[in-house]
């Protein structure tokens, strides 16, 4: 049951949700101090497992059917698991969202409505009746849920909003994200009567939304910083590469993770020498 669980909560994934608290503490920081509290340690471990628990334990449950004739969900050593319908796993997967209301009354009212628009959007993307996966562009939109973590720790510490370009740019890059994720079930959801934006699109212009998306998103972070739109701008020239030199989009996929944790990585410690006084 437990290697289930931590199956279903895709590790790999982890750092999607927990990676953007880091990155909203470390510019809501006006001192070391701040970084390290209950309340940010707090929301760190939330989203890093509890969080991906509950996000594709909803995805899983109401994706069974289509699932089934999935080949990436039972490949051997495949890092994704169809869903296991039994009682236990259900509660375990309702207490994850369960528990993280209890997050509302440890943070300032200001951090609320983010943390509300992930829940909802976390359910409401996999769960009919809005079931936005399954609504083109609309799963592509209802994806900025992952910003919303980062959104929400960052008004946790400061007590304000994040700034407007952080969040336009960070929406436009989970849609991005998402839509390139789906690219390779394409044809499994094509069998299975799913409609979604890559479906629609086709593989060659599903690359151009994802290109469009990044490039914006490198445009509004560097509104913030030049230097941040720079840092964003490895998405479309990674996009351009893969695809330019062949890559299959099934092999590419799984870079992301690393990719998005060296941006992340270097965005948290951009904050944090600035933090320091070691940059302007």
């Amino acid at each position: 049951m437990l290697r289930y669980l931590l199956t279903l909560s895709r590790p790999r994934f982890w750092l999607y949700t927990a990676g953007p608290v880091v990155v909203g503490v470390a510019y809501a920081a006006d001192a070391v101090a701040d970084l390290f509290t209950p309340l940010t340690l707090g929301l760190f471990a939330y989203f890093l497992l509890p969080a991906n628990v509950y996000l594709y334990g909803v995805n899983d449950r109401f994706d069974r059917e289509i699932d089934a004739g999935n080949p990436k969900k039972a490949a051997e050593g495949s890092p994704e698991a169809r869903w296991r319908d039994s009682p236990a796993v259900t509660a375990v997967v309702a207490l994850s969202g369960l528990v993280g209301l209890a997050l509302f009354p440890f943070t300032p009212r200001v951090a609320w409505p983010y943390l509300a628009g992930f829940f909802a959007l976390a359910t409401a993307y996999s769960a009919p009746p809005m079931r936005f996966k399954a609504r083109p562009l609309l799963d592509s939109l209802s994806n900025g849920l992952y910003l919303l973590p980062g959104a929400a720790a960052y008004a946790a510490v400061t007590g304000g909003h994040p700034p407007a370009p952080a969040l336009v740019g960070g929406w436009l890059w989970t849609m991005g994200m998402h839509t390139y994720s789906a690219i390779p079930d394409i044809e499994p959801d094509r069998a299975a009567g799913v409609d979604t934006t890559a479906t629609v699109l086709g593989e060659a212009r599903t690359y151009l939304y994802c290109g469009g998306c990044w490039a914006l998103a490198a445009v509004a972070f560097g509104l913030l910083d030049p230097r941040l739109g720079a840092l964003l701008g490895v998405y479309p020239l990674f996009l351009l590469g893969t695809v330019g030199a062949g890559v299959d989009v099934d092999r590419a996929y799984w870079w992301f993770p690393f990719v998005n944790g060296v941006v992340g990585m270097t965005m948290t410690l951009g904050a944090l020498f600035a933090l320091r006084g070691w940059i302007a």
